[in-house]
C-alpha cells in the first residue's frame, strides 16, 4: 500500500473540448494536405481514396468501441499499454507499448518536416528559409534555415507541453478549430466554383506513377497507365486502406490522457466518433478538391508539385493559398502538440511501471507534467528536420504498424475483460472480434507483399527502420526486464 501511495499521478486538467482537439489534431496532420499529390491521387485516385477513407473510418469506429469500454476500466496514462498489461501480462505490454511509442513519436518529426514545405509553398520564389549549408537525403535538399525553423517550433511546443497540459489543451483547441474551418471553406469552394469539374477527376482510381514517369506520360495519355479492372481497382483501394491506421492514428491518443480527464468517461466514445468523422471528411475533401480543380493534376503529381496548394490558388486566388497555409500549419502544429502529449504520457506510464528507465516517470513538481519524458520526445523529434521530407513515407509505415498493434491488443484485451467481468453485450463482443480481425489484416497488408497489389506493403527503407526499432526494443527489454517483471 505504501508503494501505491507514492506512485506518481498526473493532475486532472483536460475538458472534453481539449480531448477532442487533441484527437482531431493528431488524426489530421501534414498528410491530409500534402499526400493528395504525393500518395492518394496516384495510388488510389479520387474514388479509391474516398472509399478507403470511409471504410477506414468505419473500422476505426468499430475499434473505438473497445477503447470506450476499456478506458473506464483502467483510467490511467498509458492507454493500450495499460490494457495489455492488465490482461496479457508485462511482456506483452512491453511489446505493445514499444510499438505504440513508434506510432506516436514518429508522427512528431514527421509533422515537423512539413514546416519547411509550408513556408516554401506560401512564399513563392522568395525561398526565405533556403539559406545556409544544405545537403541531400533520398534526393531531397535539406537547408539549414528550414532545419532551424522547424527545430525552434519543436522546442517551443515541447516547452508548452511541459509548462501545463491545460495551456497546451487551450492552444490545441484553437488550432483544431482553425483547421476545421479551413478545410470546410476549401470544400465549399470546390462545391460552388465553376472551375472545379467532375471530368477533371479522371483517372478516378489513380495510375501507375512510376511507369507513367518512366514512359514520359502526360495528362493526355495518362489513362494508358490508369488502374483498371477488378485487380487494379482493388489495389487502388487497398493502397490507401492499408495505411488507415496511420491516417486515423490520433483517436487512440485519448486513453493516453485518461488520467487527466476532468469529465465523465462515458463521453469517450462520442469524442472519438466525432474526431474520426472530422478526420474522414478532411482527408476525403482535400483529395477530391485537389483533383476537381486541376485538369492537369496527373502532370502536377508526376512533377512533384504541391497539388492541393495549386488547386486552392486556382479556385480562390491568393486567399486559397493562404487558406491552405493556415490549414496545414494548424494541422502540423496540432499534430506536434497532440503526439507530444501522447508519447510523453505513454513513456511516463511505462516508466512508472518499471518498463523504461525511472527518469521518464518523474513528474515536474511545479507543472505536474512528465517533464523528463517530454524532453526525451523533443530530442528524438529533432531528427525530423535533419532527415528531410523524403523520409516522411518511412515514418508513415512505422506509425501504421505501431497503431495496428495497439488496436489489436486493445480489442483482444476487451474480449478478455468482457469474459472476466461479464458486463458487456453481444454487440460489443462482436465489435471487439471484428476489431481484432481488421487489426491483423492491417498488419498483413503492411508487412507481407501480396502479388498483384502494388503500393500496399512497406518499402525497403521502412523494413530497415522496423528492424532497427525491434533491435532497440530488445535491447531495452533485456536491460529493464528485471525492473518491470519484479515490480
Amino acid at each position: 500500500m505504501e508503494n501505491n501511495k507514492q506512485r506518481p499521478e498526473l493532475k486532472k486538467q483536460l475538458s472534453p473540448t481539449h480531448v477532442w482537439a487533441i484527437a482531431f489534431g493528431c488524426i489530421i496532420g501534414w498528410g491530409s494536405f500534402i499526400n493528395p499529390g504525393k500518395k492518394f491521387l496516384p495510388n488510389s485516385g479520387v474514388a479509391g481514396t474516398a472509399i478507403a477513407m470511409v471504410l477506414g473510418a468505419l473500422v476505426m469506429v468499430i475499434i473505438a468501441c473497445s477503447y470506450a469500454y476499456m478506458v473506464p476500466k483502467y483510467p490511467e496514462a498509458g492507454g493500450e499499454f495499460t490494457f495489455t498489461k492488465k490482461c496479457f501480462g508485462k511482456t506483452a505490454a512491453y511489446l505493445c507499448g514499444w510499438f505504440l511509442v513508434a506510432a506516436y513519436l514518429t508522427n512528431v518529426p514527421m509533422n515537423s518536416t512539413a514546416i519547411g514545405l509550408i513556408v516554401d509553398g506560401i512564399d513563392g520564389s522568395a525561398d526565405i528559409l533556403k539559406f545556409g549549408f544544405h545537403y541531400s537525403i533520398a534526393g531531397f535538399e535539406v537547408y539549414f534555415g528550414e532545419m532551424i525553423f522547424a527545430m525552434l517550433i519543436l522546442i517551443l511546443f515541447g516547452i508548452l507541453n511541459i509548462i501545463g497540459v491545460e495551456k497546451a489543451g487551450f492552444v490545441q483547441t484553437i488550432l483544431a478549430i482553425l483547421l476545421a474551418v479551413s478545410a470546410f471553406t476549401l470544400c465549399l469552394a470546390g462545391i460552388f466554383s465553376a472551375k472545379a469539374k467532375g471530368v477533371n477527376m479522371q483517372p478516378v482510381w489513380g495510375f501507375d506513377k512510376a511507369s507513367a514517369i518512366a514512359a514520359g506520360a502526360t495528362t493526355e495519355n495518362i489513362t494508358d497507365f490508369a488502374h483498371t479492372g477488378t485487380k487494379g481497382i482493388l489495389s487502388a483501394i487497398l493502397a490507401t486502406f492499408a495505411i488507415a491506421p496511420w491516417a486515423y492514428v490520433g483517436f487512440d491518443t485519448i486513453p493516453q490522457a485518461a488520467e487527466e480527464f476532468r469529465f465523465s468517461y462515458k463521453k469517450v466514445m462520442g469524442i472519438m466518433v466525432v474526431a474520426i468523422a472530422f478526420g474522414c471528411f478532411v482527408y476525403t475533401s482535400n483529395n477530391t478538391v485537389a483533383a476537381a480543380a486541376l485538369a492537369n493534376w496527373p502532370d502536377r503529381v508526376m512533377a512533384g508539385d504541391w497539388v492541393l496548394l495549386i488547386a486552392a490558388e486556382e479556385l480562390l486566388g491568393t486567399f486559397g493559398k493562404v487558406l491552405v497555409g493556415v490549414g496545414v500549419s494548424c494541422a502540423v502544429l496540432s499534430g506536434i502538440m497532440g503526439f507530444y502529449l501522447a508519447s510523453s504520457r505513454l513513456m511516463f506510464s511505462m516508466s512508472r511501471d518499471g518498463f523504461l528507465p525511472e527518469v521518464f516517470g518523474k513528474i515536474d513538481e511545479k507543472y505536474h507534467t512528465p517533464k523528463n519524458a517530454m524532453i526525451f520526445c523533443m530530442i528524438v523529434s529533432l531528427s525530423g528536420p535533419i532527415l528531410g521530407r523524403e523520409a516522411l513515407g518511412w515514418f508513415v509505415d512505422m506509425s501504421a504498424i505501431g497503431a495496428s498493434i495497439g488496436y489489436f491488443f486493445t480489442c483482444a484485451a476487451t474480449l478478455v475483460t468482457l469474459k472476466r467481468d461479464g458486463d458487456g453485450t453481444p454487440f460489443l463482443k462482436g465489435m471487439a472480434v471484428t476489431g481484432v480481425c481488421f487489426s491483423l489484416a492491417f498488419m498483413v497488408l503492411q508487412l507481407i507483399p501480396i502479388p498483384g497489389l502494388s503500393g500496399v506493403h512497406f518499402g525497403k527503407e521502412s523494413y530497415m527502420m522496423l528492424i532497427v526499432w525491434i533491435v532497440l526494443g530488445v535491447i531495452f527489454y533485456l536491460k529493464e526486464r528485471k525492473n518491470f517483471l519484479n515490480k
